[in-house]
Order: structure tokens, then sequence, then C-alpha cells
């Protein structure tokens, strides 16, 4: 019914394994256990572009957080309304709620299909020995079988709850020998499990919490690897493996893509500034322009100065010398004196009484 999933999966997965089968040998755990790792990075790397895309949804989502929290508190009671203006703050920011929940659910078909694929290598649905296993000829499925890691096969689960293959006998229940690899290895899936979904916590804006992200932070660095710990028990190690690989490429990935991000952003920022700063008026110079309500200012009129320079347009220094001001000042008052002298000779012959010094003088000799 999956068989869109199984057959791609177990393509890759035979691919890989005839590389390192050709170096280790095919029968060898080391070559099936790297072909498994390889599998996962394989997958990991196509999904690549759209973590990278999740990662950028997702820092926008949390910049305009607070524009949703108040749309959530204005449509409190009407979702309908609510849910169409959370659309359209989303398209106005160029954000697509399932471009963040992308790589995750890409996740989800690429593990059911290993774990279908490995479960199928040592069971037989319609009965009788293993003759083959999608790309894998009856020849990949003994070497899958017989390839075994201090004493235990790939195949083989702590738990089975249906007869299993395990070094040629079938077996079922509980298989306490393979816990020694298993244990550890669940360990170590469920550490790495719990770090990666802290790393990403640990991004989130504080601003756009909600009880609800609250609620899935929590499931993720907590309940999931205990998930991890506890129904580890029921995979095989094959898939142990996988789990561990994913985990280990996941939180390589987000503190690489984080990096690069942070630093991008750093990089805006600095532009922005180095902007704004060749747009203002550099440090001690004055706005050429009136500030928004404010008056321009009226140039003030140049004064001749007291050396007798005066600031001339046109000049090829911007002053002229006009002679020295107390000159023109003296021209200026006899200008003026003049007319005072004769029209006071002329008032005292005229007028009784007022008799002017020359008139006195020429009296005095006549005497």
């Amino acid at each position: 019914m999956l068989d869109f999933i199984y057959y791609p999966v177990s393509f890759i997965l035979w691919c890989w394994h005839k590389v390192f089968g050709f170096v280790l040998g095919e029968s060898n755990a080391i070559s099936w256990i790297l072909a498994i790792i390889f599998l996962t990075f394989t997958v990991r790397g196509i999904m690549f572009k759209p973590f990278v895309n999740q990662v950028r949804s997702m820092k926008k989502m949390q910049d305009f957080a607070p524009e949703m929290k108040k749309i959530q508190k204005k449509y409190a009671n009407d979702r309908q309304r609510q849910a169409m203006e959370m659309q359209k703050l989303q398209k106005e920011h160029g954000v697509n709620p399932l471009g963040s929940c992308l790589p995750m659910l890409l996740q989800i078909p690429v593990f059911i299909g290993l774990n279908h694929v490995l479960r199928m290598f040592t069971i037989n649905p319609y009965g009788g020995p293993k003759t083959e296993n999608y790309f894998f000829t009856q020849a990949g499925v003994e070497s899958y079988v017989h390839a075994k890691i201090f004493g235990v096969t790939l195949g083989d689960a702590i738990y089975t709850g249906v007869g299993v293959v395990s070094g040629g006998n079938t077996v079922a229940g509980f298989h306490w020998g393979v816990a020694p690899v298993a244990i550890p290895l669940m360990i170590v899936a469920s550490i790495a499990t719990h770090l990666t979904a802290r790393h990403s916590v640990q991004r989130q804006n504080p601003e756009s919490a909600t009880p609800q992200t609250a609620m899935m932070n929590k499931l993720t660095m907590y309940i999931f690897p205990l998930g991890v710990l506890v129904f580890g028990a029921l995979f095989p190690v094959g898939l142990l493996f996988y789990w561990l690989a994913n985990n280990g490429w996941t939180l390589m990935q987000q503190r690489l893509v984080y990096t690069r991000i942070d630093k991008e952003e750093e990089a805006r920022k600095e532009a922005e500034k180095e902007k704004r700063a060749n747009l203002g008026p550099k440090p001690g110079q004055k706005p050429t322009a009136p500030r928004p309500g404010q008056k321009p200012v009226q140039q003030k009129k140049n004064k001749p100065s007291s050396t007798g320079q005066v600031k001339k347009a046109g000049s090829p220094h911007g002053f002229a010398q006009t002679g020295s001001a107390t000159a023109e000042k003296k021209d200026t008052k006899n200008a003026s004196a003049e007319p005072t002298t004769n029209g006071s000779k002329e008032s005292g012959a005229d007028t009784p009484g007022l008799i002017s010094d020359s008139t006195k003088k020429s009296g005095r000799k006549r005497r």
C-alpha cells in the first residue's frame, strides 16, 4: 500500500550498502550501519532547503508575533474572523504556515519506510524463508540477517511482538541479549533528541510565547525524548542507528543554519544603520532643510568690518576695498554741514538779535 515510500527508501539503502560493502564486505555489520547513516544524510540533504525556509519562516513569525497577539485579543470571541485576520497578516509578511512544518512532515514517511524495510529483512508475511526485500535480492537479505555487531544482529530488538528470524531461529517476546547494545543507543538517541529540541526552543522569541507554544516546547524537550527512551525497546537496532544519525544531523544543521541567519541579520542591521547615517547630516553640520513645522532661517546681512572691508557679491575673495570708513563719514558730515552754515548766515541777516561771528569781528576792526 505504501510501496511509493518503501521502494525509494530501499533503493537509497541498497546504493549505500553497495558502496560500503565493496570496501568493508557486504556481510559486515559496519557496512550496513554506514549505509543506514548515509541514507539518513541523503534524505536530510534533500530536505536542507526546506529546512532553511522553515527557519526563515519561523523567524518572520516571531518578528510580527505582537501583532498576532493583538489580533487574538481583539477577535477572541470570533474564531472565524481571527483566522481570516491571521491569514491576512501572514500573507502581508510573506509567511507560509505550512513551510515551518514541511521538513518535520517529510521525515515521518522516511521513518515509516525505513522501519518497514528493516523489519521486512527478517519478517516474511507469507511464511517460509525470506527471498527478497524490495530492491534487495535473497543474497542481500541473508547478508543483513547474518550481520552482527557485538553478537547482536541489526534486525533484533529488545521486544518483538511477532516471530522474527534471529540467527536463523524464529523467536518472539523479550530478548535481553540485545539490551547491552540497544539501551546505550536508546539513551544517546534520547539525549540527542532533547538537545535538538532545546536548541530550537532557545531560538524562540519570548514575546511570541503562547500557552500552545509552551505546551509544544515541553512535548519536544521532555516527552519526545522520553518516548524514544521507552519505545526504543520496540525498534530494531538498525532503526536506532537511524534515529541517532537523524538527531545528530539535525543538531549540527541547526547550529550552522542559525549562525548563518544571525550573520545575515547583523549585516542587514549594519546596512540599515549606515544608510540612516548617510541620509542624516554629518556631525557638526547644520541641516539645510527645515524640519516639519519649522520656519526657514533667514540669513543675516553682512556688516562692514572695522578694517574697512565690505562683503560684496561677485568679487573674487568676497570682499571689496572701498577706502577707509572714516573718510566716508567725514565727507558725509561736511556735505551735511555746508547747507546748515549757509542757512545760518541768511537767517542771521534777516532775523533781528542774531549776529554772526564774522559780523562781530568786522565791527571790532572798524572801531
